[in-house]
C-alpha cells in the first residue's frame, strides 16, 4: 500500500516509516496536518496514519477533510488515551485508533482491520446508492403507470406498455416513463 504518515514527532514518524517499509509498504511522511492535506491533494494514498495533536492542522481536522475529499482508511495515532480525544475521534469517519508507542504487530493488525472496514463501508455505500436509484426509477415508472391508468389502461396494461416501448425503442423503462410524464 501507499501510506501517508503525519506526525510532528520525528522519532515516531521515522519509527513508523521504518516499520511500514519493513512490511513492504510505500510511505510518505510529513510533520503536520496541513502538509498531509496538501499531499493528499497531489497524490493518491491507500491509507493515512494521522497523529491527533499536530501544529497548524491537527489530525482530527485533517481526518475530517481527507474523509470528505479523498476517502481512504484513516488510523488516528496519539500519545494520549484521553477520553475526550477518543470521543472526538470516534465521531469521525476513521477506521482505527492507536496509542503510542506502537508495536509492529499492532500496527499491521490495525492497517488490515482499517482497510477491511473501509472497503466494507464503500461497498455498503455503493449498494445503498444503487438501491436509491432503483427506488427512484420505480417511483417514476409508477407515476407513469398512474397517468396511463387515468387514461383508461389497467395497471398491468400500463406496465406492459412501458415495458414494450422500452424494449422497442432501446430506452430504459425510466426514460420511457419520463417521456410519458412529459419530462
Amino acid at each position: 500500500m501507499k501510506i501517508l504518515i503525519a506526525d510532528d514527532e520525528s522519532i515516531i514518524r521515522m519509527g513508523l516509516k521504518s516499520m511500514l517499509e519493513g512490511m513492504g509498504h510505500e510511505v510518505m511522511a510529513t510533520v503536520n496536518g496541513r502538509d498531509a492535506l496538501e499531499l493528499t491533494r497531489r497524490q493518491k494514498f491507500d491509507l493515512a496514519i494521522l497523529d491527533i495533536k499536530m501544529p497548524y492542522t491537527d489530525g482530527l481536522q485533517a481526518a475530517k477533510t481527507i474523509a470528505r475529499t479523498k476517502p481512504m482508511p484513516i488510523i488516528m495515532l496519539t500519545a494520549f488515551g484521553d477520553d475526550d480525544l477518543i470521543e472526538k475521534a470516534s465521531d469521525l469517519p476513521i477506521h482505527g485508533y492507536l496509542i503510542k508507542p506502537v508495536e509492529s504487530a499492532e500496527l499491521s493488525a490495525a492497517i488490515n482491520v482499517a482497510y477491511k472496514r473501509f472497503t466494507e463501508q464503500r461497498a455498503i455505500a455503493e449498494q445503498a446508492l444503487k438501491l436509491h436509484k432503483t427506488l427512484e426509477m420505480r417511483k417514476v415508472v409508477d407515476r407513469a403507470k398512474g397517468k396511463l391508468m387515468a387514461d383508461g389502461y389497467t395497471e398491468e396494461e400500463a406496465y406492459r406498455m412501458i415495458q414494450r416501448e422500452a424494449r422497442d425503442s432501446g430506452l430504459s423503462m425510466h426514460d420511457v416513463a419520463q417521456s410519458i410524464l412529459g419530462g
